[in-house]
């Protein structure tokens, strides 16, 4: 029997269509499999094909731009927004508008073209999520930017227009409406209530252990009960933290190791598909807060959108996310390295 579910975050349903219910085997999909590098502009040796340099960690005794580096930050060289100018909003009549003003930036994670983020050693995630920090530090002085968004696309039909492991980051002058709605709909319940939700799905959550993927000390990973996709996931810090960035130091390791192994846990179940992820964190001058609760949302992409869910804001997910948990909990991976 179908099930019509309600996302207790944003208030948006979803049908799960158990008719359909889908196994991991069932999807049809193209895995990703790097190929050899050809004139890969990410690749060392080839920093000339991008613009200077922004961030690089690892370089030892190498000029700039040059190879030598472990990650590397560059500005996008097709940016969705421009870093130069004044916003300029106004209005004409009813409609609103203002210059494109942001920053696009990307997060080349390794050096190694054939290496996706899930085989990285866990010290070398921990460098790309200290990367994302460094940069939204960095952004958050801008006084133009009300939101920074951390994201990933990994495969072409997930959206990656480069084979070679990469993240990006998009600085905007206005908070994007879904963010907005989540941090509200986080606050209308924390005024009722004086809890986080997040904190409270968390608890409830671990007391049950259906949609539980994977936890260690500090993180865990679960797939939420009113998913939009098949094997969407979410890892959300244990202890109540409202921003990405302002996290202890201590906390980054755990983070590397979280993301990994469940990365891994995707790719053994899914046969390594394209996917994306996305960082979630309070707007700026609202990163120390009560009521939301910072983390990143994964989703492999092994459905299309279409008609239904343009016209009516609702989606259909053909596994429900107790057997999609149970599959990723179950994966035989290799345990990841504790640092």
């Amino acid at each position: 029997m179908p099930e019509l579910r309600k996302d207790p975050i944003t208030g948006r349903w979803v049908i799960i269509s158990t008719d359909r219910g889908k196994r991991p085997n069932d999807f049809l999909r193209e895995s990703v499999f790097p190929k050899a590098p050809q004139s890969c502009p990410f690749c060392p040796g080839n920093e000339v094909k991008t613009p200077p340099e922004i961030l690089t960690y690892g370089r030892n005794g190498t000029g700039p731009n040059t190879p030598g580096w472990n990650i590397r930050v560059v500005p996008n060289r097709f940016p969705a927004l421009g870093i130069e100018g004044e916003l300029d909003r106004e209005g004409e009549g009813l409609f609103d508008k203002m210059n494109g003003i942001g920053a696009h930036e990307v997060v080349i994670e390794t050096p190694q073209h054939q290496t996706t983020l899930a085989q990285l050693p866990q010290r070398a995630i921990e460098d790309v999520l200290w990367a994302y920090r460094d940069r939204m530090l960095d952004l958050k002085n801008d006084k133009r930017f009300r939101y920074v968004l951390i994201f990933k696309n990994h495969g072409e039909s997930a959206g990656a227009s480069v084979e070679h492991p990469h993240s990006q980051l998009i600085a905007l002058p206005i908070v994007p409406r879904r963010v907005r709605e989540e941090v509200d709909n986080c606050w209308h319940y924390y005024d009722e209530k004086e809890r986080c939700i997040f904190c409270d799905i968390i608890r409830q959550e671990r007391d049950t252990g259906e949609r539980v993927i994977g936890e260690n000390d500090h993180f865990i990973t679960l797939a939420p009960y009113a998913p939009r996709f098949p094997f969407e996931m979410w890892l959300l810090p244990k202890v109540h933290g409202s921003a990405y960035e302002n996290n202890q130091s201590s906390m980054y390791s755990a983070l590397a190791n979280m993301m990994k192994d469940t990365l891994m846990r995707m790719d053994a179940v899914l046969d390594r598909p394209p996917y994306n992820f996305m960082i979630h964190t309070s707007p700026n001058g609202e990163e120390v807060n009560d009521h939301y609760h910072w983390h990143i949302e994964i989703i492999p992409k092994l459905t299309k959108v279409a008609g239904f869910e343009w016209g009516t804001g609702f989606y259909i997910n053909p596994t429900p996310p107790e057997e999609s948990a149970r599959f990723l909990r179950e994966a035989q991976i290799e345990e990841p390295v504790k640092k």
